[in-house]
Formats: structure tokens, sequence, C-alpha cells
């Protein structure tokens, strides 16, 4: 039943007493119709495939064990316990020594294998009887359980068992990502989104293995994190927004809970402050940190490059002090983002100034400074990163520096460009990106930049044009999920003839899950029993 070189003896011994105790009754043989793991629409791709031709029937006579040696395991387990409940409606036990009959379980094991490189890595082995996913850490455990997710097909099939039964195909997944770091980022600051669009958004990267968000939190039009010293960036930079809307803004606590959220689903919330250009709400808030010469306003336009910090006194620097360590307190990832783009009436020798005395106040409270490329141009620390939008020059320049790079060039990854010329939202000043232009590139060679200096790929997503999570979905879906395989899957193993009939079936998740994706006429979307041809009309 079970390969015991998986797993550690005690553990092994532990689950098959569990298992067979569990067996009052011989289980019914099933006959599958035959299976390929190899043809199922994962996305993104694994690694590598090796079917078995054979299927794993999923029913109410499974049950899901976990290792005992990490706490954090068994909390994957009841995240896959949930997500097969709300997918399914079965309720499968977890860790239960008195689960009643169990035919099958899924066991989610702490594995020391040494073909587990890298904490993210996992193996699935999937037969008849069980489903046995290795990781040696909780994170690569949650990734495999995202592919484990789209395994489990949308309906049941109830010609194969008296009870219903959803196939999964047997096989063995080895799996890895090719990027460390693979995100999105979405402003807040243009358009406010609530907490739940953000946890919202989260869900849905995390089912494509996507690690990080980036919020950017802070504009010309907006400011939108509470910081507890500087009360009026909140009561006075928070209330406007693109459009005159009402703005908004997260207080600490509301924070806190985006990123324990985030936690849960093995990503990364990034914080961005942007500055010293971007800076308009906070300079209105507090105009002794005005450095343009104008009397600031509140500001509800999309131009850029008007606004800066005044980067040669001394209170500016104390208030950026404040707000990197507030915030830093409450984020307990390892960087902070501060911008530093489009500083068009920033002085270039004051811009230069200003970003490296920022730079030692993001690393005095034990972070690494990302900043967008023009930040290259500055004297800064090899252990700051670049994030490539615009200049290529700025990003090679950055990797001769010994930093390293996030590729997220604007003509290629930008989600806030439209579509087409039909696109219902969107900008196209940097171009129109169809949804095969968004997946038909290799982020690895990407302007000459040394794989070894690239940290990983995001997607950002801008607001300008968006003012709610419909619209938002609309601009990041499908696109965003072919960057989560230009970033977790190999080169060699992308390709667009494939992935496209991988992502036309991911249609009934999205739907599923309510989102208001682009059917871009590109793809041949699988319809379903949800709301595809609705969203066709729209």
């Amino acid at each position: 039943m079970i390969n015991s070189t998986l797993l550690k003896p005690f553990v092994l011994l532990f689950v098959i007493a569990l298992f067979i105790g569990c067996q009052e009754h011989k289980m019914k043989e099933i006959v599958f119709p035959p299976t390929d793991l190899s043809l199922e629409n994962l996305i993104p791709k694994p690694l590598k495939i090796v079917p078995t031709h054979d299927a794993f029937g999923l029913d109410h006579t499974t049950a899901i064990y976990t290792s005992q040696t990490d706490n954090s395991f068994e909390e994957v387990g009841s995240f896959l316990a949930d997500k097969i409940k709300s997918k399914t409606n079965l309720r499968l036990a977890v860790n239960k020594t008195d689960a009643g009959q169990v035919d099958r379980m899924i066991f989610i094991n702490q594995s020391e294998s040494d073909e587990l490189e890298g904490p993210e890595a996992y193996q699935l082995y999937i037969s008849k009887d069980s489903i046995i996913l290795n990781a040696k850490t909780s994170e690569g455990a949650f990734r495999g359980v995202q592919t484990l997710r789209q395994l489990i097909p949308e309906t049941s099939n109830d010609t194969l068992a008296e009870m219903p039964l959803w196939p999964i195909p047997t096989g063995k997944i080895l799996d890895k990502p090719n990027f460390e770091y693979r995100g999105s980022m979405l402003d807040v600051a243009r358009h406010f989104f609530s907490v739940n669009d953000v946890k919202k958004y989260i869900d849905l990267l995390a089912y494509y293995k996507i690690n990080v968000l980036h919020l950017h939190l802070t504009d010309d039009q907006g400011w939108r994190i509470e910081i507890k010293s500087w009360p009026k960036l909140t009561e006075v930079g928070g209330s406007t927004e693109v459009g005159g809307e009402a703005g908004g803004f997260f207080t600490q606590e509301e924070y806190k809970d985006i990123v324990a959220y985030a936690q849960q689903r093995y990503m990364m919330i990034i914080p961005e402050i942007d500055m010293p250009g971007h800076t308009n709400a906070a300079s209105v808030s507090y105009p002794i940190l005005n450095g343009n010469g104008k009397t600031p306003k509140l500001y509800e336009g999309t131009k850029v490059g008007f606004s800066t910090f005044d980067t040669r006194k001394d209170t500016v620097y104390t208030f950026i002090d404040d707000v990197v360590r507030e915030i830093s307190a409450i984020t307990p990832g390892p960087y902070f983002h501060i911008g530093g783009d489009e500083s068009h009436v920033t002085k270039k020798n004051d811009y230069n100034f200003f970003v490296n005395k920022v730079e030692k106040i993001v690393q005095k409270y034990g972070k690494q400074m990302i900043g967008w490329d023009e930040v290259a141009t500055a004297d800064l620390d090899s252990t700051s990163i670049a994030q490539f939008w615009d200049s290529e020059k700025n990003a090679m320049e950055a990797s001769r520096k010994g930093m390293r790079v996030i590729i997220s060039p604007a003509k290629k990854a930008y989600l806030d460009m439209e579509y087409d010329t039909l696109s219902k939202h969107g900008l196209h000043w940097a171009a129109y990106i169809p949804v095969d232009t968004a997946y038909i590139w290799s982020p690895e060679s990407y302007a000459g930049i040394p794989k070894e200096n690239i940290l990983g790929v995001e997607a950002p997503l801008w607001s300008e044009t968006i003012s709610n999570i419909d619209e938002l979905e609309y601009l990041a879906f499908p696109r965003v999920i072919g960057y989560s395989e230009l970033s977790w899957s190999t080169e060699e193993n992308r390709n667009w003839e494939n992935f496209k009939v991988r992502l036309a079936n991911q249609a009934p998740y999205m739907e599923r899950m309510d989102v208001k994706f682009y059917p871009s006429k590109l793809i041949d979307w699988k319809e379903s029993r949800f709301t595809y041809k609705s969203i066709q009309k729209d």
C-alpha cells in the first residue's frame, strides 16, 4: 500500500495502525477508467510527472493524517480538509483515531528526502488507496496541497460507486519552484480596497503558488496605513482617491489581520511606502514634509512626478524613521519597499542622497530595502533589491552592483495594461498585453539580467482605472495565472499551446470563486455548471 522508504518508521507504523484499525470491512474494488496524470490541467506545471493510469477515489471514507512532529503540518491538513469540504461537501477527518470507516487516506508527511530541494519542494505519491504528500517544511506541504486541490474534479462521478466519488489520477509528482519570489502587487493607494477584497486576492494567488503580495500603500492620491505617531496621514491623506471617491485606510489591526491571513497561506506581505516622489498625500497631511515649493492640496487625478519630500530636512527623516519603525514592527517578512520611482521634480543629487539615507533607516529596523529600478542609481548596499519596471540600464546597474532584481517589466508584466482596444479597464501607455503576450516571454533571460541576480517575478496591478474587486479581477485574471507559471515552472516546462489548454480548464474554479475574469477569445474556455455564459455576456 505505502512505500515505506518515504516515511519515518515511527510515523509509518502510527499511520498504518490508524489506517488498518479503521478498515472494519474489506473495501469494495472500484474499476476506474484509465487516467493520465500528465494530462491534468495543473497550473503552474510541476517539474516532473509520472502517471500510473489508475485512480484514487476521494469519498466520505477518506481521512487525512499528518506528521505529528510539527503542528503546522496538521494546520495544512485542516486547510486541505476545509477546501475539500467547500468543493465537494465532503467533511474529512484530520488525525482522528475514531474517524469511522476509512477506506483511503491522505497523509501529509514531514520528510527529509534528499529529493526535496528547498523549503517549497514537495512530492506527491498517489495510489489507489493512499495519497502521500512529502515535504521538508509545512510551506512545501502547502504548495503540494494546491496541486492536490487542482487534481480533484469539480464534479463527482456517481456511476463508479454507491456514494459520490471524485477520482484523482494516480502517479508521482516531484516539484519545486524555479524562483523563490513569485509575486503580485496591488495598488490600494489610487483606489482603496477593503480587507475582504485583499483576502480574496490572497486566496486566489495562493491557489497558483504565488507567495508574495506587495501592497502599494501610499501615493499622491491616498495614504492607506495607520501611523500612530503621525495620525493626520490617514485622517487627511486617507480621505481621497482617484475620481473623488471616499478613500479609506487600514488600521494597524486590520493590516495585521491581512498579514496573518497571508501567513496562513504561506504568503509574504511586502509593504510599500512610495517616496520621495508620489508623496502628495503625506505632504497634504503634514506640509512640513513638502519639497516641491508649492502648497500641497488633496489630489484625485492620475498624473505623476509632481511631488517630492524635502530631502535635506531632518524632520523628513524623523518622519520616515517613525513610519518604517511602525510598519516593520507589524510586518514579519524581511523586506520593506520604499518606492523611489518617477521622482521627476527631485534633483538627482537630492534623490541619491535621500535613497541612501532611507536605505540605512530600513536596515536599522532589520529589513532589506526594495525600490523601483531608479534606486539603482544611488550608492546602495548589495543586500538591497531593485524592482525592474522600466529601465534596462538601471536593472543592469543593479546587477552590476551585486543587487538582486525583481522582474516586472511594464510592457510584459503590468496587470493594469489593457488586453486590447476593447478592454473595459486599464491603460496602455506601456503596451497592450493580451493573454498570450503576458505568457510568452522568459524572465530568466529578459533584458540580459544574469539569472543568478534575479530574485523572482512580480506582476503589479495599479488601480487608476479600477475601483472595486470585480474590476480588479477583470485585469488580473487570467493573466496572473500565467505569471504564476512563469515564476514557478522551469523554462523548458513552459509552452503556450499546452498552457492555453490548461488555462481554459481554470474557468470552473474561477467561476466557483466568483472571479469576474476576462474571457479572452484566445482561449477556448471550458464551460461548467457555473456562470461562464453570463460572464461572456457581461
